[in-house]
């Protein structure tokens, strides 16, 4: 029995990782043969099928250190590939609220990874998932953008550094992802493809930007409606990779 998520045994290779629990069943009605399996601190998971490959929805929590651990349990229950069902402040302009954002890499200002690799080592997503990702949202007509984001420790580090002893430091190193082309903001993808690498699964991301923290623009805040699309394309992401093993 995993000591968090609390899942006994499985045979999925597959898993799809919303951070809210309340997301779990959303994206568990699109799968096959559907059962509950455990909700045990922020983990609620759910056991269905694509394609007759077993795959397990498993929420993360908020923030690296719950994520990492739920990439650690799975990957020993024998679970191959994951791929992170999220939500991300964009940071581009070029980024309305609503679109989808695939994690290419993720640029690492947190402190999980930290445990895993050394800070250079690149926090990178597998390619064959980003591709599959992509791949996905191309057929489905999405208005996506592809690259880096960015995986943070603290929200409102983020939302208020004003209020904070180190605001000048946040707010120039904010500066800098700007001008370095980052796409987005988050909290878990940094943590997931470091422990990807570390485990040798591999990992990707999908988010849905519910808003522009740099024009103000907000998409339907609070609306789980507001991830259908990023649900939808890792779906059939998830599809077209099982496929490509028959």
């Amino acid at each position: 029995m995993s000591m968090h998520i609390k899942i006994a045994s499985t045979d999925a290779k597959y898993a799809l990782l919303p951070g809210d629990p309340g997301r779990c069943e959303a994206i568990a009605e699109r799968l096959e043969n559907v059962s509950h399996l455990a909700f045990n601190r922020e983990y609620n998971s759910f056991l269905g099928h694509i394609n007759g490959e077993g795959v397990i929805v498993c929420s993360t929590g908020i923030g690296g250190p719950s994520a990492a651990i739920a990439v650690e349990e799975l990957a020993a229950l024998g679970v191959k590939t994951m791929i992170r069902i999220g939500t991300c402040g964009a940071m581009q302009p070029e980024i309305s609220g609503g679109d989808i954002i695939i994690a290419t890499a993720a640029y690492r200002h947190e402190g999980t990874s930290l445990h895993y690799a050394p800070i250079e080592f690149p926090a990178v997503a597998d390619i064959g998932v980003t591709n599959a990702l992509m791949s996905a949202a191309e057929r489905m007509g999405l208005t996506y953008h592809a690259g880096v984001v960015h995986s943070k420790d603290s929200f409102y580090g983020q939302h208020a550094p004003e209020s904070m002893p180190v605001a000048n430091a946040l707010k120039e190193n904010w500066q800098t992802m700007i001008r370095l082309g980052v796409l987005a903001s988050e909290m878990e993808c940094a943590a997931l493809f470091t422990v990807g690498a570390v485990r040798r699964i591999c990992c990707g991301s999908v988010l849905t930007a519910l808003w522009n923290q740099e024009s103000g623009e907000k998409f339907s805040e609070g609306s789980t409606a507001t991830s259908d699309n990023a649900i939808d394309c890792a779906v059939e992401a998830i599809k077209s990779l099982i496929e490509s093993t028959h």
